[in-house]
């Protein structure tokens, strides 16, 4: 599974983010997680997982990966990761404060994407932004400076640094307009 984290859901009271693996287009949360996600025990986490895969609701090959985890102890373990499908399933069965805040963050996403076709991430957004203005600056107050002086080779690398920067950053710009985000935050 590649590790490639992004943050999935920040709890009102700002006390508990999630972390969570991308990977295949979805994400996973191992057994701890959504413990601390629902604030529930382990084990009415485990007996909704259980009675969703009993039932038939998911099929467990289909929603669950092994992952090479170490422990404290410096061991490695197999740890489950469940897929999203798993993950919102146990947050439709959870009975907990935590359990019905999360149910009404996937309701509206859920709406929104239904009525929109998409749902944006308003602060990954506002911080791309923020740094395509930060760049904009950047290359403006350097276009100032080639007016008024000749640079140096070091000075030329710099610039082409940020200019560099500059570009890449308007790349991932162009990208996040591509493939909106579902995820809130």
């Amino acid at each position: 599974m590649e590790n490639t984290d992004i943050r999935i859901y920040q709890l009102e009271d700002g006390e508990t983010e999630i972390i969570v693996q991308l990977n295949n287009e979805t994400v996973w949360l191992n057994l701890n997680q959504m413990v601390e996600l629902f604030g529930r025990d382990k084990s009415v986490i485990s007996r909704h997982i259980r009675n969703i895969f009993r039932e038939g609701e998911l099929q467990k090959e289909a929603v669950v990966a092994k992952n090479a985890t170490t422990a404290s102890d410096g061991k490695k373990y197999q740890v489950d990761y469940y897929n999203l499908d798993v993950i919102i399933s146990v947050g439709y069965r959870v009975k907990s404060p935590r359990g019905t805040q999360f149910r009404i963050w996937a309701n509206q996403i859920i709406k929104e994407y239904l009525t929109k076709g998409y749902s944006i991430n308003e602060k990954k957004l506002s911080q791309q932004n923020e740094q395509l203005k930060e760049l904009q600056e950047s290359v403006k107050i350097l276009g100032n400076v080639l007016s008024y002086q000749t640079l140096t080779n070091d000075e030329s690398i710099g610039l082409l640094k940020i200019i560099s920067d500059y570009a890449y950053a308007l790349d991932i710009l162009d990208k996040y307009g591509d493939t909106l985000n579902i995820w809130g935050e």
